[in-house]
């Protein structure tokens, strides 16, 4: 559910960029709306991760489950607020600031959630390789799937900020496209979401625990792009 115009904060307090992203999570708590990705979340890696297995194959595994994760609470972010609260945040603090708080908010929560997957995920799992020949450092490979985390968080933050408003407005638009860029930055070569799970993977398979630098440095460029455009183009739109 949304909350009501009533329930929200006073905006004399919302200009500066912190006071209005800790506005926007407590508008993601307060709402549960939330709780739909979570548990979908919770419940594909419960299938698809299982105690023993290799650990660098379940961290690719559950970053790559994260990335949609990831953009759909974007969506939630960017459409939590009743037209009205919406524009006076805008007016208070300028469409621009208002709009980077949302995606700040749901980029924290998409992190948070990958960090606490990837401490189950290494607890759970097996430290070894896919034929469970060569041993792989526990401490290590988690290092690795935080950083996987954060590439999934970033990237699945700048779907969510392009496949939503202000760029598009209609859910039948948006959901679509949120589901098609999800898929294709998954499987498309170049995409640092595709590489990141291509280093886990073939690290799983070698024993080696690789360290994806160049997929981080392409997702916050990627995520630093898409989400100045949004907020360019909600300034724009108001």
């Amino acid at each position: 559910m949304k909350p009501s115009l009533s329930s929200l904060p006073s905006l004399s307090s919302l200009a500066p960029l912190p006071a209005l992203l800790r506005y926007q999570t407590a508008l993601l708590v307060r709402s549960q709306r939330w709780l739909p990705p979570v548990i979908l979340y919770a419940v594909f890696l419960g299938i698809g991760v299982q105690g023993g297995q290799p650990i660098l194959d379940s961290l690719a595994y559950a970053a790559g489950a994260l990335l949609p994760v990831a953009a759909w609470l974007v969506r939630i972010c960017v459409t939590n607020e009743p037209p009205a609260a919406r524009s006076c945040t805008a007016a208070a603090a300028g469409p621009g600031r208002a709009h980077l708080a949302s995606l700040l908010a749901a980029f924290l929560a998409a992190s948070a959630l990958g960090g606490v997957a990837a401490v189950v995920v290494t607890a759970i799992s097996d430290a070894t390789s896919t034929n469970a020949r060569v041993p792989v450092p526990r401490l290590s490979a988690g290092a690795v799937g935080l950083l996987a985390m954060l590439v999934s968080a970033l990237l699945g933050t700048a779907l969510g900020a392009l496949a939503n408003w202000p760029l598009l407005r209609s859910a039948g638009r948006s959901v679509p496209a949120m589901l098609l860029g999800a898929l294709l930055l998954l499987v498309t070569t170049g995409s640092p979401a595709k590489s990141v799970l291509t280093d886990l993977t073939t690290g799983s398979r070698e024993g080696v625990v690789p360290l994806p630098l160049g997929a981080l440095a392409g997702a916050l460029a990627v995520a630093a792009a898409a989400m100045w455009g949004a907020c360019v183009l909600s300034s724009r739109r108001g």
